[in-house]
């Protein structure tokens, strides 16, 4: 599917650009592919559970090329990773001339789910507010209500046809005999490594809701507890995020941008039969793995500029939620 589908495939793929320059050292720490799927292994033998992942890079030609190739057509739930995905079909309205971002919906007592976010905290309820208020709620603490407000604007099945016609071919929400709710569904890491690379690279919406999405989760107030734990706030900027957790599952994606601005690489860890279930916090063991593969990457990156061609972004706790 899509751009991912004509990267290359071997797990012993070059990617020149992931190097970065260090003084000569004996003790300077190792950056490159072999390094990366190294750490992914012992990380993901420490942590457990079965993982699913995907990551990819920009070389110094430019091209796209595959560092870690995972079971990425494995079909798992998404958790709150489908977000990303429900977030698309609203904003593909949006280009459509369907909705705007500043139309205006109630926010009724009758819809508040508990989890993750903040509507719920709020313990009164009946304001107005925008689309571009819930989807940066939605995308920026995974807020569940929020969720439900999309579905206000686009039921589940049109969300399904607009995942269809945008070329994803497993992922996919779960209807339920309310048309406006659902369960968030399934992916596989390269469907969600696809959403990724066409984001970053503008062509999966139009350019005005692809700097929205990208706003929004390189923010620094977002999820810090996994691949952006261990930096600084101006290097969180550069990395989109999304994590989605419930019970036995701990996912991550997003994408990495150069120090001149441009993605160079890609992110989908997926990974479900873990223990700890309960801890949804920064010391889950897959959490733990996270932020030491953030730092690995973003080092192999940290300094990366790509060619000219390539599109420049200028864009200066955590449960499923239910179908009821």
């Amino acid at each position: 599917m899509g751009i991912s589908r004509r990267v290359a495939i071997g797990a012993g793929a070059a990617v020149a650009s992931l190097a970065v320059a260090r003084p000569a050292s004996a003790a300077a720490p190792a950056t490159g592919p072999d390094a990366i799927r190294h750490c992914y292994e012992r990380q993901k033998t420490k942590a457990g559970g079965h993982w699913h992942s995907h990551v990819a890079a920009v070389d110094a030609t430019g091209a796209l090329q595959t560092v870690i190739e995972d079971d990425i057509d494995f079909v798992i739930s998404g958790a709150s990773v489908q977000k990303l995905f429900v977030a698309m079909t609203v904003l593909d309205k949006v280009d459509r001339g369907e909705l705007s971002l500043g139309q205006k919906l109630d926010l009724p007592g009758s819809i508040i789910l508990g989890g993750s976010g903040i509507y719920h905290l709020h313990g009164v309820w009946g304001d107005d507010i925008t689309i571009a208020n819930f989807l940066t709620a939605m995308l920026l603490v995974s807020d569940n209500t929020a969720v439900r407000m999309c579905g206000r604007v686009v039921p589940a099945l049109e969300i399904n046809q607009i995942l269809a016609a945008k070329g994803f071919t497993y992922t996919r929400v779960e209807p339920v005999a309310n048309p406006n709710r659902f369960f968030l569904g399934v992916t596989t890491p390269r469907e969600t490594h696809d959403l990724l690379w066409r984001l970053a690279n503008k062509t999966l919406l139009s350019p005005a809701s692809c700097d929205f999405l990208l706003r929004i989760t390189r923010w620094i107030n977002g999820y810090h507890d996994g691949i952006r734990r261990n930096m600084s706030s101006a290097e969180r900027s550069r990395i989109a995020i999304k994590y989605g957790a419930d019970g036995d599952r701990r996912h991550e994606v997003g994408i990495m941008f150069g120090a001149d601005g441009a993605p160079a690489l890609t992110f989908a860890f997926f990974a479900g039969g873990l223990s700890d279930v309960n801890n949804y916090g920064a010391t889950q063991p897959a959490v733990q793995a996270h932020s030491v593969l953030g730092r690995m990457l973003f080092d192999s990156i940290a300094t990366a500029t790509v060619p000219a061609a390539t599109a420049r972004q200028t864009v200066t706790p955590f449960h499923a939620v239910d179908g009821g």
